[in-house]
């Protein structure tokens, strides 16, 4: 029989108008995810002759049914390549029905691979969690719930599988549904669908199952092609995270993104958040001509008809309902860096299009995602969460992530390698973000330094300890001094006896030392002093986030580049030699990493120059390049 080019086109725009629905599977690794996700496919009748085929044979050679069809061998790509540690991600699976189409995402269980299921979780609209009916509610199915609901997923299916092990006993199913209620009453699901099944069997798999007669609710697939979900994204709120500002010309001038909520209409009034900028829509321009219409999920260019400052990052929203915006805010964050999360470090925060300097200014707790119990803590491991508050060097618009996923979750990106380290989810905007405003004064920081008749700087000494840090930079304030000029040294253990007698040496502390260090040296700055600063500072990031406090011509650095066994030979208080032996920990250039500056202003060889030598250099040096 032959298809004409009409039912060809009818069957094609049948299958682009079916809904979309994306879930996630989560089961331990005998919970038989894989056996279902393979009966998934198998049912969905979406295989190949040549898979059907090589499914059979693999089934007979290695398959674990004696012989009959082993679902599981459907993924068995992906295992191995997991087993030989090159996958580690999550995996998509598309598979369709006479209904809607459907993406799974298959991640691994395992709570080290926390970072992936949080990937996998982040995009879907349902959960689908497997238990085991043998064994019932374990700790496993806890932590998964946990991040389903942290990550805004409201809706679950408690697919309890091998029941035919059971045989299909009733009261196992019930007593498994009624401990997982029990605990999922705090994490705030709007439905549970409880389903009893069999994945290797295809008991309420497709259909109904005639071995359970007790049960009168749907099958899997019926519940999936049914359940409704939140896709409406056109009713949300306006909202286009600003891609690209397109002037190809004089005479034009866009804004380009890929709308992410609500609808967009020529003429709609519409706002800049940050600066609150207004404007009414004067095109809404595609690739295939203009539009009188756009909603979510399609990318567009919208010109306006006033010019007003709109840069990439920014975002143009409605104008009667506005986004958050703010510097500060609560959020839930997933730490994914090898390297523990350290407090006061400044990181990259990537909202959208926009990115920021950020830093974790108050971490409040970290939770047990097998116990969900709060535990206070100064920082975040691989794969922990902790509920905490960020601060951002500007203000950004935002959306409460359980309103608006796309425009309330955020990721940190490491400074220095460019890996992505966290990715959190907003809570709300802090208060006070909107209640603390800059006061302006009359008197700045040039008129300060002019009136000492010298330049504003920050002349910051790091090294390892017994370098000579604090014995040069004493030598060079001297001088200073008594040439009449304005200085101030701030050193590390001076320090330490007030601003910072709160702080230990662990790595998040030796972090927020530079950070409060930084921010009072930017004030000492702003009064127009010379300052120096006499610290050993072991991390670039800090160094960088301090030097990014002040203007380019302001911060010098200078390293006191002395090798650790001068500094050892020179340590009269023995504080070397009592690291060396373990009585004093976090020691730097012992168990504590110090990392050398890469493009210091100044290097001085404390092996072979003496500190009145080094205090003469860097006293030429600040004439040079008329700091003094």
């Amino acid at each position: 029989m032959k298809t004409s080019n009409h039912e060809i086109d009818l069957y094609l725009k049948s299958q682009e108008e079916k809904g979309m629905l994306r879930f996630i599977t989560c089961g331990s690794v005998d919970d038989g995810k894989s056996t279902l996700i393979g009966r998934l496919l198998w049912d969905s009748k979406l295989l190949f002759e040549d898979q059907l085929a090589t499914l059979t044979a693999e089934s007979k050679r290695v398959g674990t049914q004696g012989g009959n069809i082993d679902y599981a061998l459907l993924l068995d790509g992906l295992q191995a390549e997991r087993e030989q540690g090159i996958t580690i991600d999550v995996a998509y699976r598309f598979f369709a029905t006479d209904k809607r189409k459907f993406i799974v995402a298959d991640t691994p269980g395992h709570e080290q691979y926390t970072r992936n299921m949080v990937t996998g979780a982040s995009t879907a609209d349902i959960a689908v969690i497997l238990i085991d009916a043998r064994k019932g509610v374990l700790t496993q199915t806890m932590r998964h719930s946990f991040l389903v609901s942290l990550l805004g997923i409201r809706k679950v299916v408690l697919a309890v599988n091998k029941m035919d092990l059971k045989g299909y006993d009733e009261k196992i199913f019930h007593q498994v549904v009624s401990d997982y209620e029990n605990f999922a009453t705090q994490l705030g699901f709007e439905e549970i669908q409880a389903i009893p099944l069999s994945a290797l069997n295809g008991d309420n798999i497709a259909s109904t199952s005639t071995k359970m007669p007790w049960y009168s609710g749907p099958s899997l697939i019926q519940y999936l092609e049914t359940v409704q979900i939140d896709e409406d994204r056109d009713s949300k709120p306006f909202r286009l995270p600003v891609q690209w500002v397109n002037r190809p010309n004089l005479d034009f001038r866009g804004f380009s993104g890929t709308i992410a909520s609500g609808t967009i209409r020529v003429g709609d009034p519409v706002v800049e958040p940050a600066s609150g900028q207004t404007s009414t829509v004067k095109e809404i321009v595609t690739y295939d001509g203009n539009l009188d219409e756009a909603s979510a999920g399609q990318a567009i260019t919208l010109t306006l008809e006033d010019e007003i400052d709109i840069s990439r990052g920014d975002m143009i929203c409605a104008l009667q309902d506005r986004p958050a915006t703010a510097d500060q805010f609560e959020a839930k964050l997933v730490w994914m860096g090898e390297e523990e999360l350290l407090p006061s470090r400044n990181y990259i925060l990537k909202l959208g299009t926009n990115s920021t300097t950020a830093r974790v200014s108050s971490l409040k707790y970290k939770v047990n995602i097998n116990t969900l119990e709060h535990t206070a803590t100064k920082t975040l491991a691989l794969n922990e969460i902790g509920i905490c508050n960020l601060a951002l060097d500007k203000a950004i618009s935002f959306d409460p992530y359980v309103e608006n996923r796309d425009t309330g979750s955020f990721i940190l990106i490491d400074r220095f390698t460019n890996a992505t380290v966290g990715a959190g989810v907003i809570d709300f905007a802090l208060r006070r973000a909107d209640n603390i405003h800059w006061q302006s004064v009359d008197i700045n920081k040039e008129a300060r330094a002019e009136q000492k008749g010298q330049k504003s700087s920050v002349l910051w000494f790091t090294g390892l300890s017994g370098s000579g840090k604090s014995t040069i930079a004493n030598l060079v304030e001297k001088k200073l001094f008594s040439q009449g000029k304005h200085t101030y040294l701030l050193d590390g253990d001076n320090v330490r006896h007030g601003l910072n007698k709160d702080l230990g040496f662990t790595d998040a502390d030796r972090v927020e030392n530079i950070r409060r260090v930084g921010e009072t040296a930017k004030l000492f700055a702003d009064a127009g002093l010379i300052t120096l600063v006499s610290f050993i500072s072991p991390f670039r990031s800090e160094r960088q986030m301090a030097r990014g406090l002040l203007e380019e011509s302001e911060f010098l650095e200078v390293f006191i580049d002395t090798p650790i066994e001068i500094c050892e030979e020179r340590d009269i208080k023995g504080l070397y030699a009592k690291a060396r032996a373990g009585e004093i920990k976090n020691f730097t250039g012992i168990d504590s990493d110090y990392e050398r500056p890469e493009n210091a202003e100044i290097v001085i060889d404390g092996a072979k120059m003496t500190a009145e030598e080094a205090a003469d250099g860097i006293i030429d040096y600040l004439k040079e390049k008329r700091f003094i």
